[in-house]
This record gives structure tokens, C-alpha cells and sequence, in this order.
């Protein structure tokens, strides 16, 4: 697939995402919030990345400093793990400023993160593949333990909307549970699925060079 291709996919997922009625996020349910952050952080920001890796608009070619992969996937592990606090949660389910923050930092994050294991120089990938497949692993756990958290949950952790997670018995309350175990469990499978993907991905390619040079010194 050619980076053009990959490109037009990534801007139409975002359009679908951003440009859907879920955009607003205010009312929507709560798996209607979690198909969106993961829509951006872990399908439209892997496929920027590779749509631009490796040419002459890729960052990471530029500025490599910038791009360390562990210290980046830090970065996104306390945006991921702050917007889903329920001051926060609850402010970006508001309209107004606080949801487009919360989308956009999302999407930056996820591709801060995935150009610093994809993009730079071939001998840059080469020389960061170690740390970007940790980085991509350790992504991949947190993410499944806060998709396993919200999918377990035995309350509602979050009260926004009409729902009130504050009765168990309430109708209202039953049907926001099951809908963050629906969000939980799409988190555990797109994001956990997403980022460890990547991480293995990375490490057939270590093994592949690998293999190679104990050919070549045989």
C-alpha cells in the first residue's frame, strides 16, 4: 500500500470520526466515546505515521531529539490515564472547549508516540527499534488495564448525561454500566490489540536483522 493511500485512509477516519454526530460526545454513550479516542489513537495515528515516515515531511528526520520513544509513551500514558479521571471525563462530555482538548490531545499523543517508533531515518528506526518495541508494549499494557478496569468495573465510574451511577437499582445506572463494560472492552481491543501489534511487528523486524547478520558472519 503506498503512502498516498495510507494518508487519504488516515484523513478519512479522522473525518468519520470527528465529522459524525458522536463528534459533539455530550449525550453520546460512553462506547460511542471510546470507538472515537481509539478511532484516533490507535487506527488514524499509526497510519499518519507510516503515511509519512521515512519522507522528506517526516519529523523525526529533523528533529530526533524530540521523538525518544519511552519518554513519549510516558507522555501519552498520563494523557490517557487524565482525561478518563472523572473531573475531567465529565468536563470533555460537556460542549465546549474541554472535549475538543481532550480529542486533540489524544490525537497528538498517539502520534507523537507512533512517529517516534516509526518515522526518522532508516539507521534512526534501526538505532530506536528496542526502545520503540518497550514503549509500544508498555502502551499496550496500560492500555488493557484501564480497558479491563472500565470493563469490570462493578459501578459506573463516571455520572454524566441523564444516568445516575449513584443507584444500582436504577434502570438508568444498569444501563451506563453496561455501557462502559462495552467501552471498556473496546479499549481492551483495539488499543491493547493496536500497540502490541506495533511491538511485535518491531520486534519481527529485530529478529529479521538479526537472523541476517549471523548469516552474513557464518
Amino acid at each position: 500500500m503506498t503512502r498516498p493511500i495510507i494518508f487519504i485512509i488516515a484523513v478519512l477516519t479522522l473525518a468519520a470520526l470527528w465529522l459524525t454526530p458522536w463528534a459533539s460526545l455530550g449525550m453520546a454513550p460512553f462506547s460511542a466515546h471510546m470507538v472515537v479516542h481509539m478511532g484516533i489513537v490507535a487506527v488514524a495515528a499509526p497510519l499518519l505515521a507510516l503515511a509519512v515516515a521515512g519522507s522528506v515531511v517526516d519529523p523525526v528526520a529533523r528533529l530526533p531529539a524530540l521523538f525518544p520513544p519511552i519518554p513519549v509513551s510516558l507522555v501519552e500514558f498520563i494523557v490517557v490515564w487524565a482525561w478518563h479521571t472523572p473531573a475531567l471525563h465529565h468536563a470533555a462530555r460537556q460542549p465546549g472547549l474541554a472535549s475538543f482538548a481532550e480529542q486533540g490531545m489524544f490525537f497528538l499523543a498517539g502520534l507523537w508516540l507512533w512517529l517516534a517508533v516509526f518515522g526518522g531515518t532508516r539507521d534512526e528506526r534501526r538505532g530506536r527499534a528496542g526502545s520503540g518495541v518497550l514503549a509500544l508494549l508498555l502502551t499496550s499494557m496500560h492500555m488493557t488495564l484501564l480497558g479491563a478496569l472500565l470493563a469490570l468495573a462493578p459501578r459506573p465510574l463516571f455520572a454524566h448525561g441523564t444516568a445516575d451511577a449513584t443507584h444500582g437499582q436504577n434502570p438508568l445506572a444498569l444501563a451506563a454500566l453496561a455501557d462502559q463494560h462495552l467501552g471498556g472492552a473496546i479499549m481492551l481491543l483495539v488499543g491493547g490489540v493496536a500497540y502490541l501489534a506495533g511491538g511485535l511487528w518491531l520486534t519481527a523486524g529485530l529478529l529479521r536483522r538479526a537472523d541476517y547478520w549471523r548469516r552474513a558472519r557464518a
